[in-house]
């Protein structure tokens, strides 16, 4: 039977680690004398116990919230997180060994998963209570979320490698003073030196170098002193780190001699690794990032004076943006959404730090779209329209609001070299190609990127429907109304993407299709095709499934060809949308050829010249890619990656466009400057306000867990007011879901006062599932890691498979502050 101690565990923490000791029964009796006799024998047996030997191994892999490594303890092997380790030296030093005290202790520590549960469930039982207790660990008290921003950049290689290398060395400064220093690393041409309480040196100083580490066992003389110049100085209190340059760079036998000294040591030493470790760390969440974008990033090309759409990078969480600027024809109508009367607002929108708002629907006449749009700048001529515009849109089922904001590029931008290309050649691949001048020409000719971030939710429609808009102007609303093009214009969709998945080119065709299976039929149109697949839009959605197999015939192109019979052709379902609108399909060959593929091998052979390929990359090659690299660089809506720990997420990566963070204006107040703010350490960002909210934290632990790497993004909307003149980060920030007020009259009144208290955010997290990472992107660098530091490249491998989703969060502040506006208003 297993006795409760605990209201004696003062007297247990009094005499554990005595109860082999000469004098313990006389003090312990002499101490528990209050204590009846019976009780008293049992908890003399409990402490010989805790005293007792322990050969038990103790293993707390994915039992407690922390990273557990190896621990040896007098030739018995453990895996044990920092505490547990800490922990375990404390109780042994007071128990004299490993005993079941110290057993008990370790396996019992405050952030093993058990404990943390149960303090959550105390916590959760006694909230309503609102009593200050105590709590059992420092868990439920926690206010600091630490976490790390990292840039998405061009990732600049070096040009030498550098090796970590400590050596005596001689400083002469210019006013022939000489110093006494100590190098950290070296290469070919390049020095970085360490100095304490010396004097300060700037950029572009010139000094005279001698290493008097090679004195003795090499022949260098007084004589052999070489010029730096200094690139780069840091300072912590009396220590600096100056980095040099050699700049007598014609003394070749002093460049032989380092290279070869270099090459034959720096397994021995190391190869400093610091550059290409943090590119791969940001490579790393790069590419989980981008294939989860919500936004949808649209490419500018200047056409005399204009601006037209020309290019599109599509996610399975943007697409229904770009599908939603789409005629009948399935031509893009992305024209009408960023118009030229409309960029110029968006420049006047972005100089005050705002998005511009765009609110639209599609009228739908003789199965012709007709597209109508209005922005909340335009509100400013008409205020009683735009309400009554607002009402009228969001009474419709295509009702849409965009947000929209625009980032300048360059061609510089485009290239995101392997930080090892210069160094070891080989690792250069058809992955990481230069910009062929071909690429740089057509970006060249896009000077822009419009990012357009769909806002719609079903939540927001309902609320704007409490609008009005009896007595509209029907003739100013046709005002608002785009006209219908002569021509479509040209916009080619880009699927971001990393794995070379296509075994044969996909042309771009259009021509009615209808499916058949079951002796239920579809009708619809292609959208690409191949010898051996096509993708097909249906009309109306379609009860498939991947595996089925069904009927595919071409009526069009059977009026062109009495060759080939293109009626009830076997394909097989490869994918499907969750709309169930569009299909993939691949010819379904059994024992004889199949007419569809000779068909469309034949169609290809004879019109290759004529035909479109589906994306332009095809014709361009390094294109797509370059375009996902000058939006990475420009991303603005900055995400978190939830990370696994254990048995549990973690978030402690913030990522963020390198481009978008340096021209964002240093006086404007967001989120993420919020929650730099609220740290209390340099250079860290707090995320208790998105992670101290149990339901944001519940969405993280249950809907990831059911989502699928190809579903869309699942959102909550929380509601954040932070209070900068209180110093105590759980008092100055509140946060409330959306979905809590029970009225808008709620709600309306938790924003105005939290408007009064101090700063306000509407935050939308929108969490997707990470795809499957493509290791070949990663693996140039992630190899030459490996090789010289093996260690780290373990854990640069464990940190890429422990990425399970992401969340973009995304700012609504504008929206929602405008949409309570109006809805106080009516």
């Amino acid at each position: 039977m297993n006795k409760d101690f605990s209201k004696h565990q003062s007297l247990i923490d009094a005499f554990r680690g005595l109860a082999n000791k000469a004098n313990f029964d006389t003090k312990f009796a002499a101490a528990a004398g209050h204590i009846p006799k019976t009780e008293k024998f049992l908890l003399k047996m409990e402490l010989k116990r805790l005293g007792s030997p322990c050969t038990r191994g103790i293993d707390l892999r994915g039992l407690v919230d922390g990273e557990c490594q190896l621990f040896d303890y007098q030739g018995q092997s453990h895996f044990l997180d920092d505490i547990a380790i800490r922990v375990f030296e404390e109780h042994a030093e007071i128990y004299g060994g490993y005993t079941f005290g110290v057993y008990e202790a370790v396996k019992n520590t405050e952030n093993n998963f058990r404990n943390i549960y149960q303090a959550e469930q105390w916590s959760a039982d006694n909230a309503l209570a609102q009593t200050q207790v105590p709590s059992p660990t420092n868990v439920i008290d926690k206010t600091q979320y630490p976490a790390s921003l990292y840039y998405f950049d061009n990732y600049p290689n070096r040009a030498e490698e550098r090796m970590n290398f400590a050596i005596a060395i001689e400083i002469t400064l210019n006013n022939k003073r000489v110093i006494e220093a100590t190098s950290v690393d070296i290469s070919v041409t390049g020095l970085k030196i360490k100095l304490i309480n010396q004097a300060p040196m700037s950029n572009g100083d010139v000094v005279n170098v001698f290493f008097t580490g090679f004195e003795q066992d090499f022949q260098f003389t007084k004589d052999s002193v070489f010029s730096y110049q200094v690139q780069n100085v840091f300072c912590d209190k009396a220590m600096q780190l100056v980095g040099l340059k050699r700049i007598d760079e014609d003394e070749n036998s002093f460049s032989r001699f380092l290279h070869g000294y270099i090459q034959g040591h720096k397994r021995r030493y190391k190869v400093n690794l610091d550059n290409t470790i943090n590119a791969l760390q940001a490579r790393i969440f790069e590419q989980f990032t981008l294939l989860k974008i919500n936004e949808l990033p649209v490419f500018m090309a200047k056409d005399n004076k204009s601006f037209l759409p020309r290019y599109a990078l599509t996610t399975v969480n943007n697409q229904d943006c770009y599908h939603y600027w789409r005629d009948e024809r399935k031509n893009s109508t992305l024209n009408f959404l960023i118009t030229e009367e409309r960029f110029s607002r968006m420049q006047t929108a972005q100089e005050q730090g705002r998005n511009l708002l765009v609110f639209s629907f599609v009228h739908i006449h003789q199965g012709a779209k007709f597209f109508y749009s209005m922005d909340d700048q335009q509100r400013m001529s008409d205020e009683d329209f735009f309400v009554k515009f607002v009402a009228f849109a969001a009474s419709k089922a295509s009702f849409a609001i965009t947000a929209l904001s625009y980032r300048e590029v360059t061609s510089n931008q485009g290239y995101s070299p392997y930080t090892t290309a210069n160094i070891e050649t080989k690792q250069q691949s058809y992955l990481n190609l230069p910009l062929t001048p071909e690429v740089e020409e057509k970006i060249a000719q896009l000077p822009l990127v419009v990012s357009a971030l769909d806002l719609t939710s079903e939540a927001r429609v309902d609320e704007y429907k409490q609008l009005s808009y009896e007595g509209i102007d029907l003739a100013k609303l046709k005002l608002f109304g785009h006209k219908r093009l002569t021509s479509a214009i040209t916009v080619d969709e880009i699927a971001i993407n990393y794995g070379k998945q296509r075994q044969e080119l996909r042309f771009k065709y259009k021509t009615p299709a209808i499916i058949e299976c079951q002796s239920v039929k579809w009708s619809g149109v292609s959208a690409d095709f191949s010898m051996s697949g096509l993708k097909i839009e249906l009309d109306a959605p379609a009860m498939l499934s991947a595996g089925d197999i069904v009927s595919l015939s071409f009526p069009d192109l059977q009026k062109i060809t009495s060759a080939f019979d293109l009626n009830a052709l076997p394909y097989k379902v490869v994918r499907i949308n969750k709309e169930k609108t569009t299909v993939n399909l691949r010819v379904l060959v059994k024992e004889h050829q199949h007419i569809g593929r000779s068909f469309f091998k034949l169609l290809i052979e004879k019109n290759k010249h004529k035909l479109t390929p589906d994306e332009y990359a095809m014709l361009t090659p390094g294109l797509s890619s370059a375009l996902r690299t000058l939006y990475a660089v420009n991303l603005s809506i900055p995400c978190a990656m939830v990370q696994t720990s254990g048995s549990r997420y973690k978030v402690e990566a913030l990522v963020l466009g390198k481009y978008a963070h340096q021209n964002a204006p240093k006086s404007e107040q967001n989120l993420l400057s919020s929650m730099l703010e609220l740290s209390d350490q340099a250079n860290r960002y707090n995320l208790y306000p998105l992670l101290s909210n149990l339901q944001i934290m519940n969405l993280l632990d249950q809907k990831l867990k059911k989502i699928l790497p190809g579903d869309k993004s699942v959102n909550e909307l929380a509601y954040i007011t932070i209070n900068p003149n209180v110093e105590q980060v759980d008092k100055a920030v509140s946060v409330r879901l959306a979905s809590e007020f029970e009225t808008p009259e709620l709600k309306r009144f938790f924003i105005k006062k939290a408007l009064m208290r101090g700063q306000f955010y509407a935050l939308e997290v929108r969490l997707s599932r990470s795809m499957e990472p493509q290791i070949e992107h990663l693996h140039a660098e992630l190899s030459y890691i490996s090789a010289y530091a093996i260690h780290r490249g373990k854990q640069l491998e464990q940190e890429i498979f422990s990425v399970a989703g992401l969340v973009q969060l995304c700012d609504m502040t504008q929206e929602t502050l405008l949409r309570n506006q109006l809805l106080a208003i009516a």
